[in-house]
């Protein structure tokens, strides 16, 4: 197994508190100390999909880099996951991603380990933690345009299901924009897929700003 997925590993067992959670705290300090600098705080799996194709977009190495992007379940753990990697732990650079709606868990986070009071937007953003409106997906779907992402649909065999489900007497008189966001999360996998090979196929001067904001600064290599 890569190091970056040992790494999620143990710290999700120590994240979850059971048992096995002291044994993969050692090891997940270890494992941070094998050249890890930066973890990437993101909701779910295709957040985690985005950030990685446009890391290889931008012929980016993140575990080269010593950068681990971490799906954390959803934004009600960005705190215990901030205490744990961040400064009260293990004093990596912490940034992070995080929707509209779930915005005050990674603000309140961010203030409870030391890293800001009575934050803002901005003040977020600057920290490394830009807010996605209303998130990710309804970010690439307008980057993209609804006719560009038809034409991923198209290119990935499922432009014909999504006829059939705009079809749907649920989804008659819906935007195609909600629709699509809609079909996106209805198949499992299908939105972590999604967000790959929209990235993949977006225009790179339209990625949306808090994905192009998101990932710390190339490292620069000594000559």
């Amino acid at each position: 197994m890569p190091e970056p997925d040992r790494f999620r590993v143990a710290v999700h067992t120590w994240a979850a508190g059971g048992p096995d959670s002291a044994r993969a705290a050692v090891l997940a300090r270890r494992l941070a100390g094998d050249g890890l600098t930066t973890v990437v705080l993101v909701e779910g799996v295709s957040d985690r999909s985005a950030v990685e194709a446009l890391a290889v977009r931008r012929g980016r190495d993140l575990p080269g880099e010593g950068v681990c992007v971490l799906p954390i379940g959803g934004a009600m753990s960005a705190g215990r996951f901030l205490r744990l990697l961040g400064p009260p732990g293990l004093g990596l650079a912490v940034r992070g991603l995080c929707d509209e709606a779930e915005e005050g868990w990674f603000r309140r986070g961010l203030e409870q380990v030391g890293l800001g009071v009575g934050l803002d937007r901005p003040a977020m953003e600057a920290l490394g933690f830009p807010v996605c409106v209303a998130d990710l997906e309804d970010e690439l779907i307008r980057a993209s345009g609804s006719a560009g992402v038809e034409d991923v649909l198209a290119a990935e065999g499922d432009l014909h299901r999504f006829r059939v489900f705009q079809n749907q007497p649920a989804q008659r008189g819906r935007s195609v924009q909600r629709q699509l966001r809609r079909f996106l999360g209805t198949t499992s996998g299908r939105k972590a897929r999604y967000a790959a090979a929209l990235v993949h196929a977006l225009d790179p001067k339209r990625v949306p700003r808090p994905l192009d904001r998101l990932l710390p600064a190339r490292p620069h290599r000594a000559d």
